[in-house]
């Protein structure tokens, strides 16, 4: 029988590997790390998958466990293939491959049902993507599905789907080259050993775990970031396609990155998974060392900027930066802001919280909110669930959104750096998720799924599109390389 070869053990590589099973033919898993620390990226989100849907009918379909009562209480809206389309295009700049996202948004439902149908567990985003409006719960950014137990859940979960289905998984087996006879790709090399293929997929991430990478292609200072994720993403996959003339393609010097606390460890935590991040900055305002505000926290939802404000972090002095809430909003602010491993300062006044914020410049601090809040014009109806217009006035970087007064004791900073969760560059793919050479054609038994695509992102980053990216073109790439092995 025909054999597959799977490269990566998360959630792209678990999809393509259950898809080619379902082929009929035989699939090897190489996942590099080890057991416990298996799963790549997957395991250290939050398991949000943004997808296509009409209402709650859709939802029922792919979250049958909804009762009756979560129904009545909550305004799930609905989710257009239209709005997918806009946002995709809007945050990168319209520079993502309009074939690729294509195939993401109109495949993303039907993924996600053919998930479900597989076993996985949906539920709705409800700790992170909603807040409770005049009693009623209201989902907001576009963003309502996460997998059950998140990203450690949803891996857990593909596995146990994938070995039932006879899919073997080899753990510890780090693959580092590509055999190919004649150009088309026959097997690969792990440790020293060949282990032959009728097809091959590439699905082993990025190279945001390598500093020698980051500062190759992001910039200087890229070294210096945290890894949010596994350490394991070094660009295995991207090296290895190149070598046999895959074409790269996509923002090489982009990449995903976020808020992170300050005093988070070089790479992920699986006892903490992605609770070091910090998102609920547009309630309220970030200042660096100079004690002065650098973005315009409230420009949109922060599903739609968190992305790329980890780099507007990083450019900041030391790298780091405070964000500042008062008690009108710290009952709003996510679970990650309540873990013990937080970095967080708590005052009465502000001149005390200046002072205990550690490299901060305390009087152009007090200065800077003070004319902050004097530009906070109170005209419009707070409301975090919508882009509610509570703005500020005559500022050099104003908010555009929920720009309330901070001065309602007591007052909180929360210690942030730049986390990078994975890079925006990767290898050339197609529709069909098969890796493209540089003379533009289609190299015979490689396909690439995951993260190690290029020309998705740009720029930035709609929040919940990679996992559902992931699932997507990991189905596609395993029935793909299914149906060229049996050819």
């Amino acid at each position: 029988m025909t054999r597959v070869v799977i490269v990566g053990g998360g959630n792209a590589a678990l999809c393509a590997a259950i898809s080619a099973r379902e082929r009929g033919v035989n699939v090897v898993l190489l996942e590099r790390a080890s057991y416990e620390l298996r799963g790549g990226n997957s395991r250290f989100t939050a398991g949000a998958m943004r997808t296509v849907y009409q209402g709650t009918d859709d939802l029922l379909k792919i979250m049958p466990d909804l009762t009756q009562s979560e129904i009545d209480r909550t305004e799930f809206g609905s989710y257009a293939r239209e709005d997918f389309y806009e946002d995709l295009g809007r945050v990168t700049n319209y520079r993502i491959d309009p074939d690729l996202a294509e195939r993401l948004v109109e495949e993303s439902y039907e993924t996600l049902r053919w998930m479900q149908h597989h076993g996985v567990r949906f539920l709705p985003l409800y700790g992170r993507q909603s807040f409770e409006i005049e009693g009623m719960v209201r989902f907001w950014g576009g963003l309502t599905v996460e997998a059950w137990g998140g990203g450690p859940g949803l891996v857990d979960s593909l596995t146990a789907i994938a070995e039932k289905m006879g899919v073997v998984i080899r753990y510890q087996s780090r693959a580092t080259r590509l055999l190919n006879n004649s150009g088309n790709v026959c097997g690969v090399e792990v440790d020293g050993t060949s282990i032959a293929a009728d097809a091959v997929v590439l699905a082993c991430g990025g190279f945001e775990s390598n500093p020698e990478w980051r500062t190759r292609y992001l910039g200087p200072g890229w070294d210096l970031a945290p890894v949010r994720g596994t350490r394991f993403n070094t660009g295995d996959g991207i090296k290895m396609a190149t070598e046999i003339g895959a074409a790269t393609r996509g923002h090489w010097s982009g990449c995903h990155a976020v808020s992170w606390d300050r005093n988070a460890p070089e790479f992920g935590d699986l006892e903490v998974g992605d609770n070091f991040q910090k998102h609920s900055y547009p309630l309220g305002i970030m200042v660096n060392a100079n004690g002065e505000r650098f973005v315009d926290e409230g420009a949109d939802f922060r599903n739609y900027t968190y992305a790329r404000y980890g780099h507007e972090v990083l450019k900041q002095p030391g790298q780091f930066a405070y964000q500042i809430f008062d008690k009108k909003v710290t009952h709003l602010l996510r679970d990650e802001y309540r873990i013990k491993q937080v970095t967080r300062i708590q005052a009465q006044t502000l001149n005390t919280l200046a002072e205990r914020m550690d490299d901060v410049d305390t009087e152009k601090f007090v200065a800077c909110v003070s004319e902050y809040n004097a530009a906070c014009n109170g005209d419009t109806r707070f409301d975090p669930s919508i882009k509610d217009g509570l703005c500020t006035e005559g500022l050099a970087i104003p908010k555009s959104n929920w720009a309330n007064p901070i001065d309602t004791p007591p007052f909180e900073a929360y210690g942030v750096t730049c986390g990078i969760t994975f890079t925006f560059g990767g290898l050339h793919v197609d529709a069909k998720a098969q890796v493209i050479d540089e003379a533009g054609s289609p190299i015979p038994g490689l396909y690439a799924a995951g993260e190690i695509v290029g020309g998705l992102f740009y720029f930035n980053y709609p929040g919940g599109t990679g996992l559902t990216s992931g699932s997507v073109f990991g189905r596609v790439a395993g029935t793909n390389a299914a149906d060229h092995s049996s050819s």
